[in-house]
Formats: structure tokens, C-alpha cells, sequence
């Protein structure tokens, strides 16, 4: 599913038009960045929590050249961690259709 997926199928379930809608999901994705980019976590109770991580350096090495070593510095990612509602729903999937 895409960000115009999204405003289509919210568009014809509430009746509101979809440059409305692609507003609203628009501030709703910025206003998420902007909180992540200024290291605070953001949670939605029931879908899941988006939380800035720091990940420590280590050594990694190139598949192609596996006697080198390559030195990974530390780094800042963002780490999401579904909710209850959402993983009970994707645990619910059979693998075998996917």
C-alpha cells in the first residue's frame, strides 16, 4: 500500500475529499519525523511505537572480501515496535499466503 492508496481508500470511506485527506496524512507523517528527528519517541496505542535507538559501532566485513574488516561507526536509527492489536493481527496470517 502506498501514501495514495491510503488517502483513497480514507477519501471513500469518510466521504471527505482526497486533497483533504492528502493534507491531514501529510502533516500527520511530518509532525511523526519532526518528533522522531528531535529524539523523542512517538506512540499510537494499539498500532505500535516509533522510537529513536542508538546502534553501537562494530566491525563489519565485505561478503566479496571477507579478510577485510570495515569499521561501523555508532549511529542513531528508529526502531518501531508494533502494538498488541496490530502483531496479534499479523500473527494471524498464514505464511504459506504471503
Amino acid at each position: 500500500m502506498t501514501k495514495r492508496d491510503l488517502v483513497v481508500r480514507i477519501a471513500r470511506q469518510t466521504g471527505i475529499n482526497q486533497q483533504d485527506v492528502m493534507n491531514v496524512v501529510q502533516l500527520s507523517l511530518d509532525t511523526i519525523t519532526k518528533e522522531l528527528a528531535a529524539g523523542r519517541g512517538v506512540e499510537f496505542r494499539n498500532f505500535g511505537v516509533f522510537e529513536v535507538m542508538v546502534r553501537k559501532p562494530r566491525v563489519g566485513r565485505n561478503p566479496n572480501a571477507p579478510k577485510k574488516t570495515v569499521d561501523i561507526p555508532e549511529r542513531v536509527v528508529v526502531k518501531f515496535k508494533p502494538g498488541k492489536v496490530m502483531r496479534q493481527r499479523v500473527l494471524k496470517l498464514d505464511p504459506s499466503r504471503i
